[in-house]
């Protein structure tokens, strides 16, 4: 659960801080309940449609669910997505509308007339699309897999398609080549499954590379539009796989309220992988568009996270990745099959039959199973030479064991796939001519797939089921093998690179398919495996299977996408809303003494990532954006508008960046303090202590030394130790460590605030904010300016990190709160005093003398400019200090965070250009007033 802030209370951010009546795992628990209500419901409201079941069991299949890993589409049917507030119709849940988005339909299309179509079930896919709908009203978004150039096709397939509850999205030809061959199969999943990039001239493989991916954001352009088309209030859109990548940015440009999930049916590598790839950023920002992200295994998401954090630059969370306070939710969902479906097979007529084949077929010996798309991930080749091995060790074996190899041809007219073929054929030859017999030989390898009932029957007879995948997402044989063993019981040896590793690991054998010696004692010990040591495992995974299925995935994916939303809905009542320009232009306008209180980070500084291309440092020094110079001259000269420039900086950045600007500088969080046509003076309190700074900046030399591309900011009142350019997991473990040396070290007894940053740490003394300071600068600027009227009008703008966050709290009106209220500054009637007229409470109203200056102010004058700023005298501002100066009448305060969703400002501004935006608005109003 993420924690979230809480506001300050006032009409401007929704009134009382938003606390969920739920928890999110309440609410999770509470829709999972409902799930299996509604299936008990069902079960006990229909019959059993013994036909129905009948016709999906003998539906042949291709082997192995991963070569497209969906479940039957009558899976996503029986999920409930349960918001809170679900209604209930004539005793059934609700049916919510989903759209899945593929990039294949569940269908195959042959054209049979100008205006005619034959449909087929797709192999791998939905093999019973539409049957069994209960909870969802699904429908199905993708490309038919066929080339129809003209309208009068395109609308009788349109129409066809319509009655499988599937709407198709029209390629083009080149476009199919470029996108789907090109980039999707040439580049992405060969680096998805750690396989380099394809090696050629660099200059043509640079031009490839951009033209694949030109017609990869076409295409994913044109499933957007399709789903736009199709799309109502309230439906969940459910997109798929790699090919897919740019959808959720499509989807939330056209509508950002759509509900948007998008999974990945192959493993995610390692961000170190990832950033090889020319358009790694654009597909991350792409995918982290949607609400929810999901893949098969905890690595696949924690690589993910990780290469969002090191390549863009984002917060990484254990909820998923944070933008700006847009919250991307990244889990990890297993995906499983339909268990039942298996289990109910074995006691089929065909698949009995072949059952009794097979066992008087290789009866006396043992059965070894490998069922594997004939690809390179698979580990063919590594399999046959570790049984080669096996049977090199173990000669007692040679007539006691066949190794059963399907092979499944695909990708036939690719160099690579040819070559590889050729290889398993060679060494299969290879090892049969050398241990084999007349009678027999110890592999029997099948280019071809098997139906659904013989590969059953398969499953069933074997004892020891081999998978050796190099690289797989998840790999549902394992999970279709275990289904089948109710009665062999027999064991998986499971490749540790198979996404299933992380689910069947406790029952299976571990191996590392790269290492033939270690499969090949894998191998023998499987085989002479106790018969209760068989019966542990095989229950472990059984249970797993048959708990853990496609339905359930589904489920649960919808769920957890149904209630990231209901978080945003919450999260998004706390966010501020954007600032009314009208009404804070047309109220500028109106008044007759105005005061700007602008910050300069990400506010007046032009907007840059942190990290350039390669993860280059761009720019250490802040630049003023470079179109805000006009407006901000116009402002400072207009007599009615002062304008102070707060911030965190030292006095030199902001001489550098506003010595010829009409403006007050307030330096460190307004601890110095000048007009720039006058000197630096400060504002610190007398009894500011800074005896901790040597031993400090001692421990942050030691980590900046210690932390490649960090440093050091050395200010007059705080030290901060920056890690904004390193990389940033070990810059956040170098933090934690040097914040648990700090505290029990040289800050252990002393007055100080750590303030920890998303990539800094600052150490301030106690006291040093900008909301602290603000009273007295505003005491400063009245006595300096002679004041004969009120400040009527407020604008505080900035991106400050919410320690320096009460600047905005301290305009606010009293209102009744629960805590004690932050100091305020705002009255009905404006009211000169004769005597000091500031706060109670504020310690910098009292009036003091001229005091001398501290150590430190003394040692500031070697720092910049050589001057050692001047001490306020408090006993002449004090006078004109504090909320006494202001006359707002409630409505012409407007306090705005600049790209902070979180923050206790009224309203928000997204970014330094729309400051800009806002400051020539006004700049107007000054030139006409």
């Amino acid at each position: 659960m993420l924690q979230t802030k809480r506001m300050p209370v006032n009409k401007y951010n929704n009134g009382s801080p938003m606390t969920p009546k739920t928890t999110r795992l309440e609410r999770l628990l509470r829709e999972r309940e409902l799930r299996k209500s509604s299936r008990n419901f069902q079960q006990s409201d229909e019959p059993r449609d013994s036909n129905k079941e009948a016709e999906l069991l003998n539906d042949s299949r291709l082997v192995e669910g991963d070569i497209w890993a969906l479940p039957k589409e009558e899976d996503f049917y029986d999920v409930n997505a349960f918001a809170d507030g679900c209604q209930w119709q004539d005793g059934r849940p609700r049916r919510q509308r989903l759209l899945v988005v593929a990039n294949r339909l569940p269908v195959s299309a042959t054209r049979k007339g100008e205006d005619s179509w034959q449909l087929e079930m797709s192999v791998g896919g939905l093999v019973t699309a539409l049957l069994g709908v209960k909870d969802f009203d699904a429908r199905w978004i993708g490309w038919a897999g066929v080339n129809v150039p003209d309208d009068v096709g395109q609308r009788a397939l349109t129409k066809a398609l319509a009655e499988k509850r599937c709407i198709p999205v029209f390629l083009e030809e080149e476009i199919v080549h470029q996108y789907y061959n090109g980039y999707c199969n040439n580049i992405l999943w060969p680096l998805f499954h750690y396989l380099s990039l394809p090696q050629e001239d660099r200059l043509a493989t640079t031009r490839s590379f951009q033209s694949q991916f030109d017609a990869y954001k076409k295409a994913n352009q044109m499933f957007a539009d399709v789903v736009n088309q199709h799309y109502e209030e309230g439906d969940v859109v459910w997109c798929h796989d790699y090919h897919l990548m740019f959808l959720p940015k499509c989807l939330k440009e056209y509508n950002s309220k759509m509900k948007v999930g998008w999974f990945l049916h192959t493993p995610f590598p390692s961000s170190e992988i990832h950033r090889t790839l020319p358009s790694r950023s654009e597909l991350l920002r792409s995918v982290i568009a949607a609400d929810l992200v999901g893949f098969h295994t905890y690595d696949y998401a924690r690589h993910f996270v990780s290469a969002c954090t090191r390549i863009l630059g984002l917060e990484g969370t254990p909820e998923g990745v944070e933008d700006q306070g847009k919250l991307t939710r990244v889990a990890a969902f297993p995906l499983g099959i339909d268990s039942e479906r298996f289990v109910r097979a074995i006691d089929l007529h065909p698949v009995q039959e072949h059952m009794k084949v097979l066992k008087q077929r290789f009866a006396g010996r043992k059965v070894m199973l490998g069922v594997d798309r004939l690809d390179m991930i698979k580990g063919i080749p590594q399999k046959i030479l570790a049984f080669e091995k096996f049977l090199e060790e173990n000669p007692q074996w040679r007539d006691k064991v066949v190794l059963l190899q399907i092979a499944v041809p695909t990708r036939t007219d690719v160099p690579e796939y040819q070559k590889l073929t050729s290889q398993v054929h060679e060494i299969v030859g290879r090892i049969n001519g050398r241990f084999g017999t007349l009678t027999a030989v110890p592999i029997h390898h099948l280019d071809r797939s098997l139906d659904f009932h013989a590969l059953c029957a398969l499953y069933a007879v074997t004892d020891v089921a081999l998978v050796t995948s190099l690289r797989d997402g998840m790999n549902l044989v394992s999970y279709e093998f275990v289904a089948c063993q109710a009665s062999k019981k027999g064991v998986l040896i499971l490749s540790e690179f198979a996404g299933a590793a992380q689910s069947l690991g406790a029952g299976a054998i571990l191996v590392n398919p790269w290492n033939i010696t270690d499969v090949a004692a894998s191998i023998k010990y499987a085989l002479d495996m106790p018969a209760d040591e068989r019966e542990k495992r095989h229950q472990h995974n059984f249970k797993h299977v048959t708990t853990h299925t496609s339905q359930e995935w589904a489920a649960t994916f919808v769920s957890e996408l149904n209630d990231t939303i209901v978080e945003a809905q919450l999260r998004t009542r706390q966010v501020p809303p954007s600032l009314p320009t009208n009404v804070t232009v047309d109220r500028y306008l109106k008044s007759n003494n105005r005061l700007l209180i602008l910050g300069f980070n990400s506010t007046l500084t032009e907007p840059v990532d942190a990290l350039g291309r390669n993860g280059q440092i761009k720019e250490l020094e802040f630049k003023l954006h470079p179109d805000i110079k006009e407006p901000l001259k116009k402002l400072c000269d207009d007599p009615k508008t002062t304008i102070v420039v707060l911030s965190g900086c030292d006095r030199n950045v902001l001489d550098n960046n506003f010595g010829e600007y009409n403006m007050w500088l307030a330096a460190e969080n307004g601890m110095f303090l000048r007009l720039t046509k006058g000197k630096w003076m400060t504002t610190m309190p007398e009894n500011l202590h800074m005896d901790w700074v040597d031993s400090v900046k001692h421990v942050f030399e030691y980590f900046t030394e210690r932390t490649p591309r960090s440093h050091i900011e050395v200010r007059e009142t705080s030290l901060v130790w920056n890690y904004k350019y390193a990389d940033i997991e070990f810059g956040r473990l170098q933090a934690r460590d040097m914040l648990q040396h700090l505290w029990t070290g040289p800050i252990s007894n002393a007055s100080v605030d750590v303030i920890q940053g998303g990539r800094s740490v600052e150490v301030r003394a106690v006291g040093v904010t900008k909301g602290a300071a603000i009273d007295r600068i505003l005491g400063e600027i009245v006595h300096y300016k002679g004041m004969k009227s009120p400040i009527d009008y407020v604008l505080c703008i900035g991106h400050f990190i919410a320690k320096d966050e009460d600047v905005y709290t301290f305009f606010e009106p009293e209102l009744p709160s629960e805590s004690p209220p932050a100091p305020r500054a705002m009255v009905a009637n404006f009211v000169m005093p004769k005597t000091s007229a500031s706060k109670s409470g504020s310690k910098a109203a009292h009036p003091r003398k001229q005091r001398s200056l501290s150590a430190l102010e003394k040692k500031a004058a070697n720092h910049g400019s050589g001057t050692a700023p001047e001490p306020i005298l408090q006993d002449k501002t004090s006078l004109y200090e504090g909320s006494s100066v202001l006359d707002l009448k409630g409505d012409n305060y407007f306090s705005c965070a600049v790209g902070r969703k979180r923050s206790n400002a009224r309203y928000l501004l997204g970014s330094s250009d729309d400051v800009v935006t806002l400051l020539e608005e006004l700049a107007q109003c000054s030139s006409c007033s």
